[in-house]
């Protein structure tokens, strides 16, 4: 098994890369998601009140865009739910139980994150670099999957042109499925606390949203 290593901490900050992550803040308790689910089957959009100003929503807020230049933060409304530095975007139900399974389309990225978020998880953290996010990336024609700013190389996969993501809140798993094979590619362990939500990073191309699905049958 791949040893954890210590991640560069490179993510890209409005367009650039830097090197360090800002102190966190956490957002209020005050927030206030659709719907909470502890059943199977989540649906949900992504929420724009969570969007980084490069990124547009669009396909009814179940597909995200990258755009270099972006909206100007002056133009963005202002709200302490909205990622101001990192190019993420939050679904808008959040999990606090049940087993539940989505699938992403990726268009023309070479760099992306896909896993799942705490919803109070501060707003100045990239997904991947705390201990409130759980993610699988890709980058530089390689995945990985990430947590406290740790990465752990996933070797052996190509690039799916679709993929899945499996969460059994309960037992602690979050998983990244290659839904041609039927198999899983990597697992993610971990002691889940407070709600989470879908959590996306994008910096290139496109990502297109599949939930209120039914976990195909087969996976492995």
């Amino acid at each position: 098994m791949a040893t954890p290593v210590r991640a560069a901490r490179l993510c890209r900050l409005a367009g650039r890369t830097v090197s360090s992550v800002s102190v966190a803040r956490s957002l209020p308790a005050a927030r206030c998601y659709m719907a909470a689910s502890t059943g199977n089957n989540l649906q949900f959009r992504l929420d724009e009140l969570t969007a980084h100003s490069s990124l547009d929503l669009f396909k009814k807020n179940t597909a995200v865009i990258y755009r270099m230049l972006g909206l100007d933060p002056s133009h963005v409304q202002k709200n302490p739910e909205r990622f101001q530095d990192w190019a993420v975007v939050f679904g808008d139900e959040k999990i606090s139980g049940g087993r539940h399974y989505w699938e992403v389309t990726v268009k023309k990225s070479q760099e992306f994150r896909l896993g799942v978020a705490e919803a109070l998880m501060s707003r100045e953290d990239c997904v991947g670099t705390n201990g409130s996010s759980w993610v699988f990336g890709y980058a530089q024609r390689k995945w990985f999957a990430m947590t406290g700013n740790k990465m752990v190389p996933v070797a052996q996969v190509g690039k799916p042109d679709r993929v899945g993501i499996r969460l059994d809140y309960e037992a602690g798993v979050l998983e990244l499925m290659d839904i041609e094979k039927h198999t899983t590619i990597h697992t993610i362990r971990a002691r889940f606390k407070t709600p989470l939500c879908p959590a996306f990073g994008l910096w290139d191309g496109e990502l297109l949203t599949h939930s209120g699905l039914e976990e195909p049958g087969g996976l492995k």
